[in-house]
């Protein structure tokens, strides 16, 4: 491996970090601000695609901010934990990765599932082209489930 590919991983992992932490404290501009102009979020299960950080915070703050089932509370906290990056390859215009993430929330273990993304270099930073998100499972007293 050389040198440069150690940078682009470490910058790589330093994005899907941010967005982690962006999550975990309700930071929708610190998270839309992981993705590219065209970044595209992408949620399983028949959810149109969010395009472009204005778009990413604008739908996930409706989401957030819409009707909760009658007595499901929300989340005072959300802890994301993110496991098993692969690099399933690496270029200096192109990584894709694929990762594991478990959530947990006020119950304990709320949803876990994959992510698999596609990052590309902005200026000094490498931001989503796109993250496709899938949810394998919810806890049965899931704070989160939609």
């Amino acid at each position: 491996m050389q040198m440069w590919e150690l940078g682009v991983r470490e910058s790589v992992r330093q994005t899907l970090a941010d967005y982690t932490a962006a999550t975990d404290r309700f930071d929708l501009g610190a998270l839309a601000a992981c993705f590219g102009a065209e970044g595209v979020l992408e949620f399983t299960g028949g959810h149109e695609p969010l395009i472009g950080p204005e778009a990413i915070e604008a739908g996930l703050g409706a989401a957030m901010g819409g009707p909760r089932d009658a007595g499901r509370p929300a989340p005072t906290f959300v802890r994301h934990h993110l496991a098993s990056v692969r690099f399933v390859s690496v270029a200096a215009d192109r990584v894709e990765t694929s990762s594991y993430f478990a959530v947990h929330t006020d119950i304990g273990l709320d949803h876990w599932g994959r992510y698999r993304d596609v990052l590309a270099p902005v200026g000094e930073r490498w931001l989503f082209t796109s993250r496709r998100i899938s949810v394998d499972a919810f806890a049965r007293d899931s704070l989160m489930a939609q």
